[in-house]
């Protein structure tokens, strides 16, 4: 969905009217300071501190956030909380948000309102405390709520039916009733989202997460267990072909897909780079996909929307976020899809190319090849070794920087979570520009807060850092092989200069783009000889390193060429680049590699290159007549594949 599109469906939202049934609770959060804490004189017992606190609308109240961040023309609120502090701080919330709530209902008696009590010791949630756990609704303010159910569904454009809080519709009669109220108004957008009752409410649209559409199929998937995509396609259409109404199931990071008379619609998730909390996702998809649906937008284009929408809120920690019209528009831009989520996941699905080690992570690398005339490479991991051992570098520096004073002192359980998430930031942004990887680490030092604002370095002083130790442990290689210790071979991975050579015989066009400063990019090919083959050029990161990324020079190569996607390839081991050329529509070829012996599998790299949309995966490229055979398909068998 392009930003022009996405501009045009916020404009049509601007004239909806929506109305919101559901468990409205509200969301508490208390940041515990043990500083603070002291020993009751009169109880003897320790008292726990409470630096600061805050409150934010939970359920179908977040329900109502979402919606109100986009800005439509009407929201109505239909629902009950109770008579204490906690309704009166949620009735006002709401609104805040520009709702209606007249229809939000009060009973005095048997009726908490529903509050998540959310404490936060050392940027951890501790176990919740729940309020609102024994109320029942009462027959009378089911009898409010149907008619004021009612009275939206004939001056509304959509209804959402939310209901989250086990126990919270008490009376059968209500299921009853309501059901008779969506087939009176079946011609009506009423969408669904229902942890305990999607198989008792009739005429709805649905949105289910992936273990809900299985449960709604008859079977029961335990939380650990994944479910295959393929199998989430076959439950959505039975349900889709019973109901006859739109379906939309969402898978996390595997995103949504829509179901509707037109079939399947998959729309991937989102790579996200940063510390995710994915509570409220649900309520903010449901909320984009209505208001979509209300503004006359198809099912496939409400659930990609919706899927924007989705992956701004899980970037928001410690608060049921939403997301505006702003913060959807630029995550759309250039967004960075997770391809094949389930091979990535599951080697034992992989398809090898008979006689090779080359795995298809997409049939489409048979139909695009043979018409290479173009050919970029990343540098260190996909050609080079010399810095081989890069990440041991850059793991203690981070560590390092993010507990700065407190590295040998804090829990062992708190150093093992944050190196855990600094391996993954790691493994996550190879390829890009170290400029790029130290403003991630700058952004970590902050978020954990343990070192004081003032002491906290900037991107091109942790740069620096990093390296220092790493271009150190390069001199000593370099050393070794300008004393003739070691030769080239023992510094690049496998056949790939052979690789090379073989791409020059065809006469394609070689360009080597490196996240690496560019002097000692150029310098390293020279040194390890074949700096002379990359006639397109040599690139690496500059001073001002606004001016290179590997997606620039991806995109020049194809302005200046006027190549159509598939005359392109693009070669190496991180994310960057093979996202870069899946987005330009060329042929991207994941690179594996065993960088300490040069040759092999490396399990680590596969799935991030698969989900980055990698179409091919070697390990190296000791079978590079195979692959030079492949890509200009010179065997007519691995058509057959």
């Amino acid at each position: 969905m392009v930003q022009s599109r996405i501009s045009s469906v916020l404009e049509k939202i601007a004239g909806v009217k929506v109305a919101v049934y559901g468990d409205f609770c509200l969301d508490a959060y208390w940041i515990m300071d043990e500083r603070g804490s002291e020993v009751s004189i009169e109880t003897g017992l320790q008292a726990e501190a409470v630096s600061s606190d805050y409150y934010s609308p939970g359920g179908a109240a977040n329900v109502v956030a979402n919606l109100s961040a986009l800005n439509p023309a009407l929201i109505r609120v239909i629902g009950v909380v109770g008579d204490d502090m906690h309704g009166r701080e949620l009735a006002a919330q709401l609104k805040s948000h520009g709702a209606d709530t007249n229809a939000l209902f009060i009973q005095k008696e048997d009726f908490s309102t529903y509050c998540y009590l959310k404490r936060l010791v050392n940027g951890r949630e501790e176990p919740r405390v729940d309020f609102g756990v024994y109320s029942r609704r009462s027959v009378e303010t089911d009898r409010h709520i149907l008619a004021a159910i009612e009275a939206a569904l004939q001056e509304c454009d959509a209804l959402i039916f939310n209901q989250q809080v086990t126990g919270s519709i008490s009376n059968e009669s209500f299921i009853e009733q309501a059901n008779r109220l969506f087939e009176k108004y079946s011609d009506k957008i009423i969408i669904l989202d229902s942890r305990h009752f999607n198989h008792r409410i009739a005429n709805t649209y649905l949105k289910a997460n992936d273990r809900e559409i299985a449960s709604l199929n008859g079977l029961y998937i335990s939380p650990e267990e994944n479910i295959p995509i393929a199998e989430i396609r076959k439950y959505g259409k039975t349900i889709f072909e019973k109901f006859g109404k739109p379906v939309f199931v969402t898978c996390g990071e595997r995103g949504i897909i829509a179901f509707d008379e037109a079939g399947s619609h998959e729309v991937p998730g989102l790579q996200l780079k940063s510390k995710l909390d994915t509570v409220g996702a649900g309520d903010t998809a449901i909320s984009a996909l209505t208001l979509c649906l209300a503004a006359g937008i198809s099912p496939y284009e409400s659930a990609q929307f919706a899927n924007f929408a989705a992956a701004v809120t899980v970037q928001k920690l410690f608060t049921t976020g939403t997301a505006n019209a702003q913060e959807i528009i630029s995550i759309s831009k250039e967004p960075d899809f997770i391809y094949n989520a389930d091979l990535a996941q599951n080697e034992r699905n992989a398809v090898y190319i008979p006689e090779t080690e080359f795995e298809i992570c997409t049939p489409e690398i048979l139909e695009k090849s043979g018409h290479i005339r173009y050919a970029v490479f990343d540098h260190d991991g996909t050609i080079s070794t010399l810095r081989q051992g890069w990440e041991d570098i850059m793991e203690p520096v981070m560590m390092q920087a993010i507990l700065g004073d407190h590295y040998h002192k804090v829990d062992s359980a708190i150093f093992d979570t944050i190196q855990l998430r600094v391996r993954d930031f790691i493994h996550t942004t190879t390829g890009m520009q170290t400029i790029y990887q130290m403003e991630g680490v700058v952004r970590m030092v902050r978020e954990h807060g343990y070192v004081p604002e003032d002491e906290i370095l900037d991107k091109f002083q942790y740069k620096a850092l990093y390296n220092k130790g790493l271009l150190e442990m390069v001199r000593k290689r370099i050393d070794k092989l300008s004393a003739g210790e070691l030769d080239n071979e023992d510094y690049t991975l496998k056949g790939a200069i052979a690789f090379l050579n073989a791409l020059k015989e065809r006469g394609v066009t070689l360009y080597l783009a490196s996240g690496t400063d560019v002097e000692d990019v150029r310098n390293e090919a020279h040194i390890l000889g074949y700096a002379h083959l990359f006639d397109g050029g040599i690139f690496g990161a500059l001073q001002d390193y606004t001016r290179f990324s590997k997606k620039m020079i991806i995109e020049k190569i194809i302005q200046d060429n006027q190549l159509h996607g598939n005359e392109l390839a693009v070669f190496g081991d991180g994310p960057d680049e093979i996202r870069e050329g899946r987005r330009a529509g060329g042929i991207s070829v994941g690179i594996a590699s065993n960088e300490m012996q040069r040759f092999g599998h490396n399990p680590a790299k596969r799935p991030r290159l698969i989900r980055a949309g990698a179409h091919l995966l070697i390990p190296d490229f000791s079978q590079h007549k195979k692959l030079v055979a492949l890509l200009f398909q010179k065997n007519a068998n691995y058509a057959e594949v």
